[in-house]
C-alpha cells in the first residue's frame, strides 16, 4: 500500500492549482509592479538622485532574472513548495525594508536583491513550470494564460491602493502595506508542492535528461537563442515603463494620480492580453503571436510620441501596452515546453527570463540615466521602436514543432 500516490493523483485540482499560481504571480508581481510609484518620493526623500535609485531597480529587473533558473533548478529538484516559501518571505521582507533605506546600496540590497530576489524565486519559471507539471497538455496554454493574468490582475489591484495608502498615509506605510498583503500568497507553497520529477498525470512522456544536458541541447539550438533574444527585448520595454511610466507621467506636466492609474490600467488590459493569448497559443503558432505582439507595440508606441500628451491619451496608451504587456509570457513559455519537454522547464524557462531581465536591467537603468543626459524620455522611446521591430523580425525564423493538426493550419 502505498498512501503517497492517491495523495499526488486527486490533489490538487485544476482550480486549486490555477488560484495558487495566478494568486501568487498576483501577490508578488503587484507589489513589485507597483514599486514605481516610489521613484520620485524615494528620490526626494534620500536625495540620491534619478540615477541612484534607477540603479536599485535596475539591479532588480537583473537578480529578478539570474534568481529564476537557480529557482527552477532547485524547485525541478527539491519541489516548488519550498523555493516559493523562500521566495515570498522575502518578497515581504524587501519591500518591507525599504523606508528604512538612505542609501544606494541599501536601496539595492532591500528592492534590488531581497524584494526582487524573492519575487523571482516565486516567479513565472516556476510557477509556469508548477502549472504545466500538474495540468493536462491540452489545458496548459489557457492555464498559463490565466496565471499569467494573475500577474497583470496584481499590478491592477496594488497600484491604486499603494498610491491611495501613500495620499491617506504616506508611502512608508504603503510599502508595509504591500509587504504585508505580498504574505497572502503563503498557503500557494503547501498547493504547489511537488518537483518535475514526481509521477503526474500531466508528466511528459519524454525521456529525461540531466539539467547540465538539457541546458547544453537548448544553447545551441538556434531557435531557443532567437526566443531569448526576443525577450531580451520584452525585458527592455516592461521595465522601463513599469520603472519609469510615473516619471513620463510627470514630465508631461499630468497629475501624479494619472501614473497610478497608468499602471493601473495596464495590469487590467494585460488580463484581456493574457486571456486571449492563453486561447490563441492552442490555435496559431507561437513565434507569429510573438512577432504580432512586438509590432503592435511599436506601433503604440510611435503613436503615443506623435499624439498630444493628455490624460485620455495617456490611459489609452497603457490601455494598448497593457494588452502587450506580459502576453508574450505564455507563448515563450509555450515554446520552451514544446522545445524540450516539461522535465526541466523550471529551468530552461528561467534561463530565457535573465535574458529578459538583462533588457530589464538596461531599461530601467537607461531611463534614468537618459532623463538625467537630456531632461526627456525620448530617446528611450526611440530605443523601444527599434527594438520592437527588431523583435518583431527575430521570432519568425524559429523552427516551432508542430505538436496538433489545429496548429499546422497557422
Amino acid at each position: 500500500m502505498t498512501p503517497a500516490t492517491p495523495r499526488v493523483r486527486h490533489a490538487p485540482t485544476f482550480f486549486w492549482v490555477l488560484l495558487a499560481a495566478a494568486g501568487t504571480f498576483a501577490l508578488t508581481m503587484g507589489a513589485r509592479q507597483s514599486m514605481g510609484l516610489f521613484v520620485g518620493v524615494l528620490n526626494t526623500s534620500t536625495g540620491l538622485g534619478l540615477a541612484s535609485i534607477s540603479l536599485a531597480f535596475a539591479f532588480g529587473q537583473l537578480w529578478w532574472g539570474l534568481t529564476q533558473p537557480l529557482a527552477g533548478i532547485v524547485a525541478d529538484r527539491i519541489g516548488a513548495g519550498r523555493v516559493l516559501l523562500a521566495g515570498v518571505v522575502l518578497v515581504a521582507a524587501g519591500t518591507a525594508l525599504v523606508p528604512l533605506m538612505h542609501s544606494t546600496w541599501g536601496l539595492v540590497l532591500a528592492i534590488g536583491v531581497m524584494a526582487a530576489g524573492g519575487a523571482g524565486m516565486a516567479g513565472p519559471s516556476v510557477l509556469m513550470a508548477a502549472t504545466t507539471r500538474l495540468i493536462p497538455p491540452e489545458r496548459r496554454g489557457m492555464a498559463t494564460g490565466i496565471v499569467n493574468a494573475g500577474g497583470s490582475f496584481g499590478q491592477f489591484i496594488f497600484a491604486p491602493i499603494a498610491q491611495g495608502i501613500t495620499a491617506a498615509a504616506g508611502w512608508a506605510a504603503a510599502l508595509q502595506s504591500l509587504a504585508l498583503l505580498s504574505l497572502l500568497a503563503l498557503p500557494a507553497a503547501w498547493v504547489l508542492r511537488g518537483s518535475s520529477n514526481a509521477a503526474s498525470p500531466a508528466s511528459s512522456p519524454a525521456p529525461r535528461e540531466g539539467t547540465r544536458a538539457a541546458i547544453a541541447r537548448a544553447l545551441v539550438d538556434p531557435s531557443y537563442r532567437m526566443l531569448c533574444a526576443g525577450f531580451f527585448v520584452c525585458g527592455f520595454h516592461v521595465a522601463f515603463i513599469a520603472t519609469h511610466l510615473p516619471g513620463v507621467v510627470a514630465a508631461c506636466q499630468l497629475p501624479p494620480e494619472i501614473g497610478a492609474w497608468s499602471l493601473s490600467v495596464i495590469g487590467l488590459f494585460n488580463i484581456v492580453g493574457s486571456f486571449a493569448m492563453g486561447w490563441a497559443v492552442g490555435r496559431w503558432r507561437m513565434k507569429s503571436l510573438l512577432s504580432l505582439v512586438y509590432a503592435v507595440r511599436g506601433v503604440a508606441v510611435l503613436a503615443f510620441m506623435l499624439a498630444p500628451k493628455t490624460p485620455a491619451v495617456m490611459l489609452a496608451f497603457a490601455a494598448v501596452i497593457g494588452v502587450t504587456y506580459l502576453s508574450t509570457v505564455p507563448p515563450t513559455a509555450g515554446l520552451v515546453a514544446k522545445f524540450f519537454g516539461t522535465a526541466n522547464m523550471a529551468t530552461l524557462f528561467g534561463i530565457v527570463m535573465v535574458a529578459h531581465q538583462l533588457g530589464g536591467f538596461l531599461g530601467a537603468y537607461l531611463g534614468g540615466k537618459a532623463f538625467e543626459w537630456t531632461g526627456s524620455y525620448d530617446w528611450m522611446w526611440y530605443a523601444d521602436i527599434v527594438l520592437a521591430a527588431g523583435a518583431a523580425l527575430i521570432h519568425l525564423p524559429i523552427r516551432e514543432p508542430r505538436l496538433t493538426p489545429r496548429v499546422a493550419v497557422a
